[in-house]
């Protein structure tokens, strides 16, 4: 459900940061294209793959940063029980995302006005597929990730890393995500947040805020 309206924005504060979510947001993702692609390499149909990784409750951890890729890979190849290299695996891991949301030109005009902070959930296998397969990334001046950071959203101290990172007022920022949860946790640092739906929508909440699109 989306926030009619962010009760950060009053139409005075003129924004300096942009702060982006990464998945669903600028890339689409789809974990059943992963778990597809893991049962040509395993014994297990992908409900059951499905099943074992939130079993095994290696991916949070992973996305915080408190277990190495190799490390990672090698527990989840055992509980899935599959027959696969690393680069295999890092391959089928990072299948779920697909296509752009949006286009390079609006990043681009967006980073020459604006300070980019990328801020994503993620892991260090994801997004070393993101960077090499994904230009948008150079239109980022700051990345905070997850796995990096050893904190995920919506845990407040993710959110004042990005503010930190943006160089300016919390209110001088602009956030959007596709999850409530996140958007309502930006809300609560004083981030002026907006869920992401469509692109169309996002462009319609920035141009209210005076945020050239293109």
């Amino acid at each position: 459900m989306a926030l009619p309206h962010s009760p950060v924005y009053d139409g005075k504060v003129s924004h300096k940061a942009l702060i982006f979510d990464l998945g669903k947001v600028l890339i689409p993702f789809d974990f059943q294209r992963g778990y597809r692609a893991l049962e040509e390499c395993c014994p297990h149909p992908a409900v059951e793959i499905r099943r074992r990784i939130g079993a095994s409750r290696l991916v949070l951890p992973f996305e915080t940063g408190l277990i190495e890729p190799r490390d990672f890979v090698a527990r989840l190849t055992e509980a899935l029980d599959l027959t696969i290299d690393y680069a295999g695996f890092c391959r089928a891991w990072s299948s779920i995302f697909y296509g752009q949301l949006i286009p390079d030109r609006v990043l681009a005009s967006l980073a020459a006005r604006y300070r980019m902070v990328l801020l994503s959930n993620t892991n260090a296998i994801h997004f070393e597929m993101v960077r090499e397969a994904y230009p948008l990334v150079q239109y980022f001046h700051e990345l905070v990730l997850s796995y990096e950071v050893c904190s995920m959203k919506p845990d407040a101290r993710i959110y004042h890393v990005a503010i930190e990172r943006a160089g300016c007022r919390p209110e001088e920022c602009f956030y959007t995500d596709d999850i409530i949860e996140n958007v309502e946790a930006g809300l609560r640092e004083g981030l002026d947040s907006v869920l992401f739906e469509t692109p169309e929508q996002l462009e319609r909440e920035m141009s209210k805020r005076g945020i050239a699109w293109e």
